[in-house]
């Protein structure tokens, strides 16, 4: 269903636990087509939050495709490695583990992206870098964009 997938950005702010807030829009989303249970891994630049049903479909392409990739298996120990299933407690809040936090240097502010199927966790000054790398190289995006009938 189009109607529900993971959309927007929204800072938070995790608490001294390391605690952090699931926006109530993408609380829904869970709702509606997956579960509670996120998996959450390190990434290129930030975590990423994978509803279960969603990482285990990736797990697979990995498992059956992955394996073709030239020196894939570095990329696969990374990923792998980081994983973490976090379950939304009463309050709608996932605990982020210390390992993953410290990797990209998460300690309080934080930016929730939505990626569609997915979600991700920047430290705020990373995703405002980020953010402005890409906006500077918009223009990079046309051919893509054109070849989806976009522009």
């Amino acid at each position: 269903m189009a109607e529900y997938r993971f959309r927007s950005r929204s800072e938070h702010t995790l608490d001294t636990k390391g605690r952090l807030n699931i926006p109530s829009r993408f609380r829904e989303v869970l709702r509606e087509i997956y579960s509670e249970t996120l998996i959450v891994t390190n990434w290129d630049n930030c975590l990423r939050a994978y509803p279960l049903s969603e990482w285990e479909e990736l797990e697979e392409k990995l498992i059956d495709q992955g394996r073709m990739q030239p020196g894939f298996a570095d990329f696969v120990r990374y990923v792998i490695s980081g994983v973490t299933e976090c379950t939304l407690d009463r309050q709608g809040r996932i605990l982020l583990p210390g390992t993953l936090r410290s990797e990209f240097e998460i300690e309080k502010d934080v930016v929730l992206n939505g990626m569609l199927h997915h979600f991700e966790i920047w430290e705020k000054n990373a995703w405002a870098a980020e953010r402005l790398k890409t906006r500077n190289r918009f223009s990079d995006f046309s051919p893509g964009l054109s070849s989806l009938g976009i522009l």
